[in-house]
């Protein structure tokens, strides 16, 4: 549905409504499919949208750009808690986590960019792990994922579960550029067995 939308190139937009007035303001234009529209809980004039990983501030007239290394997989993503604020309790978002793939439907990650600082993090998981939505925990400790059935891009054999993960960063050894990709792992637990939920709903 979504790569034949993207070829009619229908155009779209993005709109904010003021509650008080009525007033109706266009921020973003696109003939790209515009989706899962999410708002920053922490900076109401940041907002992130699929289908490619993009941010743009609500008041600007247009997006600001790539934010990561982009992925023609659409994203499900929760905006995750900055971990430098555990230790003060005072929680700031600003790192967005989303579904990547290298290349699509072969090698899968969950891959975070801050917006702040560039920062850039992939957790690898296996095919089976895959999720359709991911979620994580204030601190950044835990995520949690839904999978997805054998019909799902990632063609898990047996990932229809709720996941918990547990991510686990490797240090890049001998590699001092900040720019560079922090990498890790994502180690999974099984919760609930979803075999008989229909993933297609």
């Amino acid at each position: 549905m979504m790569e034949e939308r993207l070829a009619a190139r229908i155009p779209m937009g993005m709109f904010t409504v003021n509650v008080k007035t009525g007033e109706v303001k266009t921020i973003h234009k696109s003939t790209d499919w515009l989706n899962h529209l999410e708002f920053s809980p922490t900076d109401p004039t940041l907002l992130m949208f699929c289908t490619k990983v993009r941010g743009t501030r609500s008041t600007a007239s247009g997006p600001s750009g790539p934010m990561a290394a982009t992925s023609p997989r659409s994203t499900h993503a929760p905006w995750r808690w900055k971990s430098s604020a555990m230790s003060s309790g005072h929680p700031t978002a600003k790192t967005i986590w989303y579904d990547l793939q290298t290349p699509r439907g072969e090698v899968f990650w969950l891959a975070g960019y801050n917006v702040e600082t560039k920062e850039r993090t992939w957790y690898h998981l296996e095919r089976n792990e895959w999720s359709i939505h991911f979620n994580v925990t204030k601190d950044g400790k835990l995520f949690c994922g839904d999978g997805g059935d054998p019909g799902q891009v990632a063609r898990a054999t047996d990932g229809e579960w709720i996941y918990l993960f547990r991510p686990e960063l490797i240090p890049n050894r001998g590699i001092e550029d900040k720019n560079f990709v922090n990498p890790g792992v994502l180690h999974s637990e099984r919760l609930v067995n979803m075999s008989k939920h229909q993933y297609k709903l």
